[in-house]
C-alpha cells in the first residue's frame, strides 16, 4: 500500500496542542498524542477530520504500541505480525507459508459449516473470498491478511482499554473515499470492507461495533503473492495520521461517556454465528 502523508498532513504530534504539519514517519516515531478524557479524543478527532477532508477516517485501539526496527509504530494483519517474543524480527518464509496454508483450511471448513447449517447467506460466503477472510478475522479464528478497525472512537478506545497498564493507544488511520460495501483504490493499494454489508445477518459484532476491514489491494490470496511485497510494505502503519495516548487512570471518569463492556466486544455465545463457529477452533 501506498504511504499517507509524504506530502505532510496535518495531525496532533506528540505533546503539541495544537494541530500542526507532520509526516507520516514522524507521527509513527512519536510517543503519541496525551489525551486525558474521551471527550478531549473526540474533538480532536473531529479537528483532525476538518482538516484532513480528502480522507475517511477509521480508529483502532491497542492497549501496547507496537514498533518495527526502525522504532516505528507497526499495525500489520495478523496474519504477517512477528512472534510476541521476536517482536522486531519479520516472520521467516517457512512460518508464513504454513499460515496462509492455515488459512485456506478454515476457509474450507467455514463453507462446510455454513453450508451444513443453511445459513443465510451461504452462498455469497462461498463466491467471494474476501467474505471469508471477513468473518474468520472477525471471529479470531486465524490470521488473515486483513485489519480491524471501527468508525466507532468510543469502541476503538474500549478495545485499547482492556489491558492493565496505565494507558492505551488509539490510532486514527486515513483511507481513500468510500462506497459501498467495498470500496478499492488503485493509486493508494488499499481496500475497505464494511462488515455490517456482506456478513450473514447472523452476525451480530459487526452491526454493533462498526466494524470495518482494510486489506491490501489487489488481494494476497497466498504465499507466492506476498513474496511480491517487502515486509515494511505491508504495514497500515504507513496509512496513521494521528496516534493517541489515553491515560487510562482518568480517561473514563465521565459518566456521559462510559467504557463498551467487554462482553460487548469479543465474541461470545450470544452471539449466533459465534456459536455456529465455535467447534472451528
Amino acid at each position: 500500500m501506498e504511504e499517507v502523508g509524504k506530502a505532510k498532513v496535518f495531525a496532533f504530534f506528540d505533546d503539541t496542542k495544537k494541530i500542526k504539519q507532520a509526516t507520516n514517519s514522524e507521527i509513527r516515531a512519536g510517543d503519541g498524542h496525551p489525551v486525558s478524557s474521551y471527550l478531549e479524543l473526540a474533538k480532536k478527532v473531529a479537528e483532525l477530520q476538518f482538516y484532513n477532508q480528502e480522507h475517511v477516517l477509521f480508529f483502532r485501539g491497542q492497549p501496547t504500541d507496537f514498533k518495527n526496527s526502525a522504532r516505528n509504530t507497526t499495525l500489520k494483519p495478523s496474519i504477517l505480525r512477528s512472534d510476541p517474543e521476536k517482536p522486531l524480527i519479520p516472520p521467516v518464509p517457512e512460518e508464513l507459508r504454513s499460515r496462509f496454508e492455515e488459512l485456506k483450511r478454515y476457509e474450507r471448513r467455514l463453507m462446510e459449516t455454513l453450508e451444513f447449517s443453511e445459513a443465510l447467506g451461504r452462498q455469497r460466503v462461498a463466491r467471494h473470498r474476501l467474505l471469508r477472510w471477513s468473518i474468520l478475522q472477525h471471529y479470531e479464528k486465524c490470521g488473515t491478511p486483513l485489519l480491524d478497525v471501527s468508525q466507532s472512537i468510543r469502541i476503538a478506545a474500549s478495545f485499547a482499554s482492556v489491558g492493565r497498564g496505565p494507558t492505551a493507544f488509539v490510532y486514527v488511520l486515513a483511507v481513500p473515499n468510500i462506497s459501498g460495501v467495498i470500496s478499492a483504490s488503485a493509486e493508494a493499494g488499499l481496500q475497505t470492507v464494511k462488515l455490517a454489508g456482506i456478513c450473514p445477518p447472523n452476525a451480530v459484532r459487526p452491526y454493533i461495533q462498526e466494524g470495518y476491514l482494510l486489506g491490501e489491494y489487489p488481494e494476497m490470496p497466498d504465499f507466492e503473492q506476498k513474496q511480491n511485497y517487502r515486509h515494511y510494505e505491508i504495514d497500515f502503519g504507513r496509512r496513521l495520521i494521528a496516534k493517541f495516548c489515553l491515560d487510562l487512570r482518568c480517561f473514563w471518569a465521565d459518566p456521559d461517556f462510559p467504557k463498551v463492556a467487554r462482553t460487548a466486544l469479543y465474541p461470545n455465545s450470544r452471539d449466533p454465528l459465534f456459536k455456529l463457529l465455535k467447534h472451528l477452533g
